[in-house]
């Protein structure tokens, strides 16, 4: 480091906050010497350290800044701690909480035989602890050991910062490697993209050249080829990658990073060895991650299991179904269309049933009768309450977000949870449920299955029972799963479970047109009256510098007729830029919640969470039963001072379940007033807000459009310009996903792909059309246009 390097030097008083995860700290340390332009004699050092000792001294190099709440505090880059220069200040070291089992009168045997120089002796040859009379080489081993790791963070830190890396990134790293930090960066930089989060291709290869990894190298080339597939995977779903789409953007990839050129030679001779190593596999010209591979086959393995039982068809005669379903539809007032009976008799004679379609068309009233004819003819009562607490209950409604489990409560009256819950999710050591202990249950339905990924599919079917029926609910023309694969699609391309198309609209009130509008743009087309107002739905012409307004105008007028944040959802595909989440949830936060003197905020980053604040949950918590895509409000905030945990807590509801975030956990956490499409899924909100405009474009697809519309209850207000609506439903995917999920179906159960494919027109013509007579929606004669007066 440089000798001008600006630096405080001092001892820590007391620690004010340490986070066991990722280190950060907040530490008042009395100032012993420093070249800052500071007079006070203590100082708050905060920054990313392991536990300090108090009244030991340390040289922190960074700067100081002033925080808007916390005043004067000093930044802290890296550190490092001052080795004891006297024989009484090592003793006091070496017999510390530091060093387990090293007392006062073993710490001054060491200082006695080895002198003031004892630390950098035992640092530069551990052997000279064997000099120390009475002292074992089991505790020798264990000094050596916990000094090199406490003296070499500074050596590790420093060469970290000198990388590029910063203090946040720098201690993750060494927290990852410990004392081998230096050696495995040094060998194989590429290695901490695998292990290291927050750690990309482009950082690591810039570590790689400053060592002298460039060009090609094959374990440069490796990272190249394993990031690559990996983000094709995550970033566009697919599940596998053709040979010569890998060779070209591997090849892009390494030569515009560094301008030397890399052949395709090159690149083969490090797949071929990738694949040996077992960390790709290849399959008739594909390359996979073999975690995708392997569950993409053991989705088919447990299919062909379940689907292979025979004892479903022909259960029970079809007097006793008709018997059934008439005394439900006697219970429920209602009768069944003869298309509506044969769909419910499929499903009950049958392993496994694919049901889909769009909104309105009737997949909820099917759903409920299965449910309540299954239990008549089975005999099962569907009151949970009916049950001993070791006989299970035999329904198992199920979805990917707990939103959508709700409204499967919701709409048939029965316990429904996320998938996560079923399976025992713990969040670090897997699932509970797997082959080897298969959940119990009779009936599984599983609701908004295009959003299911091939890695969360497996796990379900595997953890089946073969015995089980399965009901699988989806609309595939909304967007697919965030994670690889397009499970619902290829399911219902292959062709080999019974499946049941809705395509007639039963729920539709004569005012509403939301449902028709979804349809029609299902089909790529945009009504001719898309301008003009009706009962449920408007759009409301401007530019993408004038969203803003737009939408704080609709929310301000639904405001003033009763509505709440909670029932309005504002939806845009892009977080940056003007039109962005991220401003229009600035803008609806105080519009929404404003501040006040008598609400309690707490300031994380740039963000500002406030009693009252909408916000949605970003990653899975399963401990405290609150998954991604949860939507809650923050219902309590708790400063350091005031609780016996000395940190800011901020307390959010979900539903009524209520979860304590520390600080540091509110990256867990966002504003919900407006979210992205993809977060929305699986959820429906009284009235949707989605604006339309030319920064959006390059994300604007027919299926994210038509996806938006659908989360619709009662009210849609879109707003932009017309024509790039028109442009957006016009464009489907630009790129299909590459999954093999289709063919493995299709060749597990014996068919043959391009005879079936001649087939295919005839079946679609045999899909079944169900209509039956709508459902009235209250619309309490509001129009969308009342919110803009």
């Amino acid at each position: 480091m440089a000798d001008s390097e600006k630096f405080v030097r001092g001892y820590p008083i007391v620690t004010i906050f340490h986070n066991e995860s990722n280190l950060y700290s907040v530490i008042r340390i009395k100032i012993q010497e420093t070249t800052e332009n500071y007079e006070d004699k203590e100082a708050i050092v905060t920054g990313y350290f392991p536990p300090l000792l108090e009244h030991e001294t340390y040289t922190f190099f960074g700067m100081f800044k002033d925080h808007p709440r916390f005043g004067i505090q000093y930044h802290v880059n890296h550190f490092r701690k001052e080795i004891p220069q006297t024989e009484q200040g090592i003793i006091q070291y070496l017999s510390s909480d530091l060093f387990k089992g090293i007392g006062r009168k073993t710490a001054s045997k060491i200082v006695e035989t080895l002198g003031e120089n004892a630390i950098s002796k035992i640092m530069n040859d551990p052997n000279v602890l064997k000099k120390v009379a009475g002292l074992s080489n089991e505790k020798a081993l264990e000094l050596s050991s916990s000094l090199q790791e406490h003296q070499g963070l500074e050596q590790i830190m420093v060469t970290l910062n000198q990388y590029g890396f910063g203090p946040q990134l720098a201690m993750k790293i060494y927290q990852t490697y410990r004392d081998q930090t230096i050696t495995i960066i040094q060998k194989n930089p590429y290695q901490l993209i695998v292990d290291v989060e927050g750690i990309g291709f482009t950082k690591a290869d810039e570590l790689g050249k400053a060592i002298g990894l460039v060009g090609s190298h094959p374990d440069r080339i490796k990272a190249g080829c394993l990031y690559i597939i990996e983000h094709l995977c995550m970033q566009e779903g697919h599940v596998y990658i053709q040979g010569e789409q890998l060779l070209d953007k591997v090849q892009y990839l390494l030569e515009n990073s560094q301008s030397d050129r890399i052949s395709f030679n090159d690149i083969s001779r490090e797949i071929v060895h990738l694949v040996e190593e077992g960390k790709m596999i290849y399959e008739d010209g594909r390359y996979y991650q073999p975690s995708i591979y392997f569950a993409e086959k053991g989705l088919v393995t447990s299919i062909k299991r379940i689907m292979d039982q025979s004892e479903y068809k022909d259960q029970f005669p079809e007097s006793e179904f008709l018997l059934a379903l008439g005394g439900l539809e006697e219970r429920l007032k209602v009768q069944y269309a003869p298309s509506q009976k044969d769909a419910i008799q499929k499903a009950l004679s049958s392993p496994m049933l694919l049901l889909t379609g769009g909104p309105g068309t009737g997949k909820t009233t099917v759903i409920k009768g299965i449910v309540e004819v299954y239990a008549e003819l089975h005999g099962c009562s569907l009151e949970p309450k009916d049950y001993k607490k070791e006989e299970p209950f035999p329904f198992l409604l199920v979805a990917p977000t707990g939103r959508a489990a709700k409204r499967m409560n919701e709409s048939t009256g029965l316990p429904a949870v996320t998938i996560h819950r079923l399976l025992g999710w713990n969040g670090t050591d897997g699932f509970e449920h797997d082959e080897d202990n298969p959940i119990e249950g009779k009936l599984l339905i599983v609701d908004e299955v295009s959003m299911v990924d091939i890695w969360l599919a497996n796990q379900l079917f595997k953890s089946l029972p073969s015995s089980i029926q399965v009901i699988l609910v989806g609309d595939e023309d909304q967007l697919p799963s965030v994670g690889p694969g397009q499970v619902l699609r290829d399911l219902l391309s292959a062709e080999v479970i019974p499946t049941v198309r809705l395509v007639d609209i039963f729920r539709q009130s004569e005012n509403s047109t939301i449902i028709q509008l979804a349809h029609e743009m299902k089909q790529g087309k945009l009504p001719s009256d898309i301008l003009l107002p009706k009962p449920d739905r408007s759009f409301i012409k401007c530019n993408q510098n004038q969203v803003v307004d737009v939408v704080k105008k609709v929310c301000g007028n639904a405001m003033t007729k009763g509505y709440h944040a909670r029932d309005i959802q504002v939806l845009a595909p892009m977080y940056k830029g003007p039109a962005g989440i991220d401003r229009l949830n600035s803008e609806l936060q105080a519009l929404f919640n404003p501040k006040t003197d008598q609400k309690r905020e707490l300031l994380f980053g740039e963000k500002t969470f406030r009693i009252g604040d909408k916000v949605l949950q970003l990653v899975n918590q399963p401990d405290q039963n609150v998954f991604n895509g949860d939507f809650g409000e923050v219902v309590s905030i708790f400063y350091a001072k005031e609780n016996t945990e000395k940190e800011d807590l901020v307390v959010i509801s979900f539903e009524g379940t209520e979860v304590t975030y520390k600080k540091q956990d509110l990256t867990q956490i966002t504003h919900a007033y407006c979210c992205s499409v993809h977060k929305s899924q699986g959820s429906e909100f009284p009235i949707v807000i989605f604006p339309v405009v030319k920064g959006y474009f390059r994300m604007l697809r027919r299926n994210l459009i038509y996806t938006a519309i659908t989360r619709s209850k009662e009210f849609l207000i879109l707003c932009g310009e017309e024509e790039t609506l028109n442009q957006g439903i016009k464009r489907t995917e630009d790129k299909e996903r590459q999954t093999s999920l289709m063919k493995r179906l299709k060749s597990s159960f014996g068919i043959n792909i391009q005879v079936h494919q001649k087939q295919t027109e005839q079946s679609r013509d045999e899909e079944i059309e169900l209509s039956v007579e709508a459902e009235r929606m209250a619309m309490a004669n509001i129009s969308p246009y009342d919110f803009m007066d």
